[in-house]
């Protein structure tokens, strides 16, 4: 795969995340600044390194596992893994300018 290819698929990511909502917040995982990494590599894997607005939310599993199968049908990916992280902490200055518009924070 050449750079321009990887660099094509991550985009097709980007724009998959943004089509994954957080249940509790009517914004997209990826203005509100969940994901913390994209890396993806030419064997076919995608790692999402990302995290929650709460720790202990109940959706949290129904959230990674969205993310999981999306991620999946973006053309070139074979594999996903997303790894949870808590660190740093999300908060709302991790938000895109977006984001804080669609919430009326700006």
């Amino acid at each position: 795969m050449t750079p321009e290819e990887i660099l094509q698929v991550e985009k097709e990511i980007v724009l998959t995340l943004k089509n994954i909502y957080d249940p509790e917040i009517p914004v997209n995982i990826y203005d509100l600044g969940l994901v913390y990494e994209i890396d993806y590599t030419p064997d076919g894997t995608a790692t999402i390194r990302m995290t929650l607005t709460a720790p202990n939310g109940p959706m949290a599993d129904m959230l990674v596992e969205d993310v999981n199968q999306q991620v999946a049908k973006v053309k070139g990916v074979k594999s996903v893994n997303v790894i949870l992280t808590f660190d740093p902490v999300w908060d709302k200055s991790m938000m895109s300018e977006e984001a804080m518009l669609e919430l009326n924070l700006l």
